[in-house]
């Protein structure tokens, strides 16, 4: 009984880690959506996720850079997002939701907007997640430059 209850409790302890990890809400924060005007300047097509770092003019004039996340590169694959899609020094417009560490500059990224007016789903899914037709505020962020 004592074997069967410790086998249990570590099974548990495992399934719960690994739900936390790929909880939207364990890493990102659903009231504090981003809407950030920049130019991919690296792409990390990586499992388990993709990575695109946009940088992005602060109100100020300065520049920072964010680390955009996005789904699996198979998951993207199946949306239509190929590596061609997102390639360094494209002008784009990304809407997500910022991380819970308000201190880095990361967000999980929902949709990446071209110039074009293409707009590519990166992912924002998962227990947690916003719906589907949450929309970023814009006056809660002020990374956006118009």
């Amino acid at each position: 009984m004592r074997k069967f209850l410790a086998v249990s409790t570590l099974f548990l302890t495992s399934v719960a880690a690994a739900l936390a990890h790929h909880a939207f809400g364990g890493e990102f924060d659903a009231n504090r959506p981003v809407l950030l005007r920049g130019k991919i300047i690296k792409v990390e097509w990586v499992n388990p996720h993709s990575w695109v770092h946009v940088e992005v003019i602060k109100p100020s004039g300065g520049t920072e850079v964010w680390m955009i996340e996005g789904g699996s590169p198979n998951s993207l694959l199946r949306r239509g997002v190929t590596r061609d899609s997102v390639k360094v020094g494209t002008e784009v417009i990304v809407d997500g939701y910022q991380s819970r560490d308000h201190t880095q500059l990361r967000a999980n990224g929902r949709n990446i907007t071209l110039t074009n007016g293409t707009k590519l789903f990166l992912g924002s899914s998962g227990p947690g997640a916003p719906p589907p037709d949450a929309k970023p505020i814009e006056e809660m962020t002020p990374q956006v430059k118009k």
